[in-house]
């Protein structure tokens, strides 16, 4: 909850432990940037631009922060860890998760308040502690900095460097006080005589222009290779000429190869359908476990080395025998190799 610079760490830090990370922030803008640290935006219903300059947010109406609500509850009801971060300057933290959101979780959730030092984001935070409400561990500390002084002193020196390469920035040995970077507008108390200081409000971040409602418009796909399907003439030809082939055969071909070869026919159209039709990006579990289809070969394979009438004509031959064995092991090892693609894959999702 809330995605500025705490939120965006927290953020970046979760995804890469393999966590289902999502995020909310009233400023539109940090959509982008919750994404591109692998998390998912989730927008609340409610449309108003909720920037207040200088990478804070600004006090919302009562109709936005009521779809706000909504939107936390229904997270709340899902989600394990809740990590709170949303501030506002000069007012105490807004109230995100009430203590019905907080019941409502399941039991061993946790909630970091990192917005405890200012009264919390959660109604029941109690400032300086970790309580336990409703089975649900809420996480209070204010002195979060102090807890990693190493990591808070590193910090804290590496801020203060990059600020005085800003101050610092000269021009032909001369000293370019830049009052367009609203950082340095801000610290800037007299400049060439004249006091500067308090600096002007920030200004507002504009709102985002609406999106005009594009013609749909087909995406054009590559005609070679798994996932960009033929064109619907192409479609057409390929199977009127698989018709007349298929009558062709039919009108002099024996009626025990006719059956086979309509098995063969809608083998191959149904494997078309099926890889050409998926997503590029699901192949590998799909046909890990598709590769069952393969008892078909192995029913076919035993039906040959041991035929119904096998009492009547004797054994297959010696060539048959030898091409059904070889079909049965190599069918069991795609059947089973298949699943044992699959059992790995999931595993590598499994906490």
């Amino acid at each position: 909850a809330g995605a500025g610079v705490a939120g965006l760490a927290a953020i970046g830090a979760a995804a890469s432990l393999g966590a289902i990370v999502r995020a909310n922030d009233t400023r539109a803008e940090v959509a982008d940037q919750v994404v591109s640290l692998g998390g998912e935006f989730v927008k609340v219903d409610y449309e108003e631009e909720g920037s207040g300059g200088g990478g804070y947010a600004k006090v919302m109406s009562e109709g936005f922060q009521q779809a706000q609500r909504e939107m936390y509850a229904k997270q709340a009801r899902e989600v394990d860890i809740i990590i709170t971060t949303a501030l506002i300057p000069g007012k105490p933290a807004p109230k995100l998760i009430t203590a019905e959101m907080v019941q409502s979780m399941k039991p061993g959730s946790v909630i970091v308040d990192m917005a405890a030092e200012q009264g919390g984001n959660c109604e029941l935070t109690v400032p300086g502690q970790a309580v336990v409400r409703h089975g649900v561990t809420i996480v209070g500390y204010t002195d979060l900095a102090s807890r990693l002084a190493k990591q808070s002193s590193t910090l804290y020196s590496t801020n203060l460097l990059r600020l005085t390469e800003e101050l610092c920035k000269a021009k032909d040995g001369v000293a370019v006080v830049n009052m367009e970077d609203d950082a340095i507008r801000g610290l800037t108390v007299v400049k060439d005589g004249a006091i500067t200081w308090p600096a002007p409000p920030l200004k507002q971040a504009p709102a985002p222009a609406p999106k005009a409602a594009a013609a749909p418009v087909a995406a054009k796909k590559s005609s070679h290779g798994p996932g960009a399907p033929m064109s619907a003439k192409t479609l057409t030809i390929v199977f009127a000429v698989l018709a007349v082939l298929f009558w062709a055969i039919g009108a002099y071909a024996p009626v025990a190869f006719l059956g086979h070869f309509t098995v063969f026919v809608l083998a191959c159209f149904i494997g078309y359908m099926v890889v050409w039709n998926v997503t590029p990006a699901l192949h590998t579990p799909l046909m890990s476990v598709t590769n069952a289809i393969s008892s078909i070969i192995a029913i076919g394979a035993l039906v040959q080395i041991a035929p119904p009438d096998a009492g009547i004509n004797g054994r297959p031959d010696g060539l048959i025998l030898w091409l059904a064995f070889a079909a049965l092991v190599l069918t069991a090892v795609n059947m089973f190799g298949g699943f044992a693609v699959t059992r790995r894959m999931l595993a590598m999702f499994r906490k």
